[in-house]
């Protein structure tokens, strides 16, 4: 009786660190590494980023550093309409230093937080404030927003690739 009392516990033992092996490896990031121009597909978004040069902001927003920016084309892929922002899209650096979007206002393309209508394409800007050197490789990272609810995440080189 002892025996077959152990034989359970090992077995629910055994079961239990299979299911959290399962949720563990459901919910684990997965990353997908592109080159600047690539498409790539987080959530019901189809991203293609593309590395549009740097600047020193307007009278209004001045950079402590320089402002390097991007391009995105966004097209939501997807029935539903979703959710885009600059809190999705961070720079890494060489030394992994991540650095946020930063919203002035510079054209009326730059992203703040948008809407996408299903089947809609919408062409973005966005910069981060970093100590830029054109000899370093610049990622930027786009990550889906709470309400895609995805588990990719897109790492795109943009500079020295």
């Amino acid at each position: 009786m002892v025996q077959m009392g152990i034989v359970i516990v090992i077995g629910v033992i055994i079961i239990s660190m299979a299911v959290a092996m399962y949720m563990y490896t459901q919910y684990q990031t997965n990353f997908i590494m592109v080159k600047t121009g690539e498409p790539v597909v987080i959530g019901p978004v189809e991203y293609t980023v593309t590395f549009d040069g740097t600047h020193k902001g307007n009278k209004e927003t001045i950079p402590a550093n320089t402002f390097v920016k991007i391009k995105i084309a966004a097209k939501n892929i997807s029935e539903e309409k979703t959710w885009i922002s600059g809190a999705q899209f961070y720079l890494i650096d060489e030394k992994q230093q991540k650095y946020q979007s930063v919203y002035g206002g510079f054209s009326t393309e730059d992203l703040s937080s948008n809407w996408l209508e299903p089947h809609k394409s919408v062409m973005l800007t966005t910069q981060f404030d970093v100590p830029y050197d054109e000899t370093k490789q610049y990622n930027i990272v786009v990550r889906p927003s709470k309400q895609q609810s995805s588990v990719d995440t897109a790492v795109i080189c943009i500079t020295n690739c």
